[in-house]
């Protein structure tokens, strides 16, 4: 998989941009599990993404969600067993 950054919000940790390889949208944000620092991708629309690049209120929103784990069924990559995906934090 090969990301693509079309927005990047260094103060709200976050970014958006494009899978180059599927074309699907994303939401990326930063997480720790105390092991490694990665990153999450989550899939969005492109009306979602449209919304949050004009409506930093709407991505940020989303972005908390996101790192509530209220979104996990829009991971483009699911984290392995061994990163342990509920322990990370952002």
């Amino acid at each position: 998989m090969r990301f693509s950054d079309v927005f990047v919000s260094r103060e709200d940790r976050y970014s958006i941009g494009t899978e180059l390889d599927s074309g699907t949208g994303y939401v990326s944000i930063p997480v720790s599990n105390g092991l490694a620092d990665c990153e999450e991708y989550y899939a969005i629309s492109t009306q979602q993404s449209e919304v949050f690049l004009a409506d930093r209120t709407a991505a940020i929103e989303f972005v908390e969600a996101c790192r509530r784990h209220q979104h996990d069924d829009l991971l483009i990559q699911k984290p392995r067993r061994q990163q342990g995906h509920a322990g990370m934090t952002s």
